[in-house]
């Protein structure tokens, strides 16, 4: 649709405005910054609306996975075996097929660097009896860390209606998993793992381009935008940002940094309390950004979050200005018998 067009037809563009501010980016989508020594908020927008966690989901799976290493149930070479189940997982990078093996520690870096679906539920079958018993841990473990608007259905965060999280207890799930464990921090350092010769590159561009990044963990599907729960230290200061709902990854990278900037150095007084204090909004159901992000109508949205957040295009400034070496951790895989994993035939009927 032209100007001329749009001049000769007002209504249509009336009509246009009207659908950009139904759909206006500021009051879209959540933001938290929280200092994570302190817990105190430093900014919020919308951070106790439910949302879909999509990969962010995966930051509780590798939580309940410290704790079993923790608890001595599994060691760090207990190997991971890709199972049916695992398999059948929708989008899929890392080329495994069912019976391939790798010890968990190589799983950890695959689910958490390369984001890796099969993985994520593998693991959780190589820790739990079953997937579902793994769930009802992670549910667990939400209820014991005070996120009073999360819910997970499975271990890798695929979409599900009844999957969902909040800005704020996704910043309370990554500062609890960086203070509990930090022997495990490296797992979020890696900025690129390879399976077997191929390389599977992380999302988190902000581990080589914003110094100072130390995780955590993005995530992606049509219903949810680009999340993002990232962690940073400067100076002796640790600051986290959550971002839910963004458009494209130029948007989620360049204003995660932004908002880390803004944070180091003092541009965001903390006037919001604890981010304990925050309420989760429990009257309204989580967005569902498909018709924005994954139909006709995207164009039209991207452009207006584009003039909301230039940040990173073309002649604009950016917030991404680091050049750190990439840390690229390599897996190896080994075939294993998975005979048990084949249904057994059932005999033809005479």
């Amino acid at each position: 649709m032209n100007n001329t067009l749009l001049a000769r037809r007002p209504w249509k563009r009336l009509a246009l405005i009207a659908w950009l501010f139904m759909w206006a980016p500021a009051h879209a989508t959540p933001v938290l910054v929280v200092d994570a020594d302190s817990h105190q908020v430093l900014y919020q927008d919308d951070a106790g609306v439910p949302w879909y966690p999509a990969s962010t989901t995966k930051l509780m799976t590798a939580l309940v996975v410290f704790e079993a290493l923790r608890s001595g149930e599994v060691t760090l070479s207990t190997p991971v075996t890709m199972t049916g189940n695992a398999t059948k997982q929708a989008f899929l990078e890392s080329g495994l097929t069912l019976g391939r093996t790798m010890t968990l520690e190589d799983a950890l870096f695959a689910m958490i660097a390369a984001s890796a679906n099969d993985v994520a539920v593998a693991l959780a079958e190589a820790v739990s009896p079953d997937e579902p018993t793994f769930v009802r841990k992670m549910n667990e473990a939400a209820a014991r860390l005070g996120m009073t608007g999360t819910r997970f259905t499975n271990p890798n965060g695929l979409f599900d209606r009844n999957n969902y999280t909040s800005a704020r207890d996704l910043a309370l799930l990554g500062m609890e998993v960086d203070k509990m464990f930090p022997e495990y921090r490296r797992f979020f350092l890696a900025s690129a793992v390879t399976i077997d010769g191929k390389e599977i590159k992380s999302n988190n561009l902000l581990l080589t381009r914003f110094d100072g990044t130390i995780g955590m963990k993005t995530g992606f599907l049509c219903a949810s935008g680009r999340n993002f729960v990232g962690l940073a230290e400067r100076n002796g200061k640790r600051m986290m940002v959550v971002i839910l709902g963004a458009t494209t990854e130029r948007e989620r990278n360049e204003r995660s940094a932004q908002y880390l900037t803004q944070a180091f150095n003092g541009q965001l007084p903390a006037k919001a309390g604890l981010v304990e204090s925050l309420q989760n909004r429990t009257d309204v159901a989580p967005q569902d950004m498909r018709i924005r992000l994954c139909t006709d109508k995207s164009a039209a949205y991207e452009a207006s979050r584009n003039a909301l957040y230039p940040m990173g295009l073309p002649g604009q400034e950016t917030y991404l200005r680091g050049e750190i070496p990439a840390q690229v951790h390599a897996i190896r895989t080994w075939a294993t018998d998975t005979t048990t994993d084949v249904p057994v035939p059932v005999k033809r009927p005479s």
